[in-house]
């Protein structure tokens, strides 16, 4: 399955709500994000119906970007049930996003 793409505020808090929700934050022009989106993909298939995985491009989602205080991309936050439980910034290995995760289930 691939990631849930998230066009506005309103599908970003409804993403967010309930259950584990790992959002990255990306845009298309970053370099690092491009480089980040095959292990996304990857951690979104391995965790289907565990999971919700979602990418928020930052040019498309300004309010969701600036109310969480992204100032690096990627981002990734990791969300419990509308909870900030963690964050990372930057290029991240997949084995790390997933045994968080898990923990986090």
């Amino acid at each position: 399955m691939a990631t849930i793409k998230i066009a506005n505020r309103h599908q970003f808090q409804e993403a967010i709500q309930q259950g584990v929700a790992l959002i990255d934050f990306n845009a298309a022009w970053c370099a690092p994000c491009r480089a980040q989106a095959p292990i996304i993909e990857k951690i979104a298939a391995e965790l289907q119906g565990k999971a919700l995985v979602a990418e928020a491009n930052v040019d498309d989602n300004i309010d969701s970007a600036k109310e969480y205080g992204i100032q690096s991309i990627p981002t990734l936050i990791l969300f419990k049930d509308g909870k900030e439980i963690q964050r990372f910034v930057g290029l991240q290995p997949e084995a790390l996003l997933t045994q968080t995760i898990l923990q986090t289930l």
